[in-house]
């Protein structure tokens, strides 16, 4: 079980390729949990299944310190990868584009040398190894199934793209968005092309609803407020020569409050009845409130800025009113149960980025960030 600093970060990172290669989407990552519980036995940790594909590690728990919890995600996505990298997706359809498959080989090294320090711990740790981040609502889940029971404390974190590496983000308050999604269905009279006069154009109503939507942030919101309304798709099957009955569309909200998601829901609504009484056609509309927004806890977030000021150097604060970033995480449920902080790191100015098919998560920062989780447990430093 024991080995040396740099030979753990070296074996985590060939562990981090792995993954890579078999990537697996929400609630279906059996081969990622199997591959950390292998792990986490060889390393003679203690262990236990959460939330079905999650699994907790526990270290120290009679100490008399805080506990604290760190947190990893382990699901992929359902993108086609398009690098050239020798440890490339091998799952055709799926892919790591958010960098889980580095978060979890970078908690991996806190393990063992956690394991390897357990009598030195002040205080009890719990490591989360937690499934379906993306969109899956895994944090709730694990949650519901004991994660947080005697916790004092949660920690995590995010690799951030177009970030300089060196850098991180981890304000007080809102850290990253609460996000939503909707969907209007409008209804007309369908009919041949050449008598216009006779249908009730739905396309025609779609196409103004687009328009109309993406001027909600810009008119009917002040100028201050946090908010992405970003209509992503649109539909009305037909033929060249027909007018349908039915056109859909549909997208996504970003907001920095969840007060203000339910103002921005209230707006969608308001938008697009407006337009479809403007063009003779009916609406329905439905929206879907997804992750709240992730709320640092002013003392947890003063104690990861100090931990990043002692590991990054004292430049490492990104101060441009950079936070809340428009993406959304399910942290944001520890968040509302326990006290707690999330930081975002950055992974490279030139790094490809999230959810993109040409992502990959940079390795370099496997062994900083290991660093810093060891220094929140209050786990003796590495050399």
């Amino acid at each position: 079980m024991y080995a040396e600093w740099p030979e753990m970060v070296a074996d985590a990172i060939e562990i981090r390729h792995d993954l890579h290669r078999r990537p697996e989407i929400a609630w279906a990552e059996f081969d990622t949990v199997r591959t950390v519980r292998q792990l986490l036995t060889d390393w003679r940790i203690s262990q236990r299944p959460c939330a079905g594909t999650g699994l907790i590690a526990q270290f120290a728990p009679d100490a008399d310190g805080r506990h604290i919890a760190l947190r990893a995600d382990l699901d992929a996505m359902p993108i086609v990868e398009d690098t050239d990298l020798g440890y490339a997706s091998q799952r055709p359809g799926l892919m790591h584009a958010c960098g889980h498959d580095g978060h979890t080989a970078t908690l991996l090294v806190v393990a063992r040398w956690m394991a390897a320090h357990e009598a030195e711990l002040p205080g009890p740790v719990t490591l989360l190894f937690q499934p379906a981040e993306e969109g899956g609502h895994g944090a709730r889940e694990m949650i519901d199934d004991g994660a947080l029971a005697g916790v004092d404390v949660v920690f995590g974190w995010h690799n951030w793209p177009g970030l300089p590496v060196g850098r991180a983000i981890c304000p007080d308050g809102p850290v990253m968005a609460a996000n939503g999604t909707f969907e209007v269905r409008l209804t007309g009279r369908g009919g041949h092309a050449s008598q216009p006069e006779a249908t009730r154009d739905p396309v025609l109503a779609a196409a103004a609803a687009v328009v109309a939507l993406q001027q909600v942030v810009a008119r009917r919101l002040a100028p201050h407020t946090a908010a992405v309304v970003a209509v992503t798709w649109i539909a009305a099957d037909s033929a060249p020569t027909v007018t349908p009955d039915v056109a859909a569309l549909g997208g996504s909200v970003r907001v920095g409050s969840t007060a203000d998601r339910d103002r921005v829901f209230e707006l969608i609504a308001d938008v697009a009845h407006g337009i479809a009484a403007a063009h003779g056609v009916e609406a329905t509309v439905e929206v879907t409130a997804r992750y709240g927004t992730t709320v640092n806890h002013p003392s947890a977030a003063a104690d990861y800025r100090r931990t990043l000021a002692g590991r990054l150097g004292e430049d490492w604060a990104r101060h441009d009113g950079f936070a809340p970033v428009m993406a959304s995480e399910d942290f944001s449920y520890y968040l509302q149960q326990i006290p707690g902080a999330f930081a975002l790191i950055g992974a490279g100015t030139d790094a490809a980025p999230l959810h993109n098919a040409q992502y990959d998560f940079n390795d370099d920062l496997i062994d900083p960030v290991a660093r810093l989780m060891v220094d929140l447990a209050g786990a003796p430093a590495p050399d």
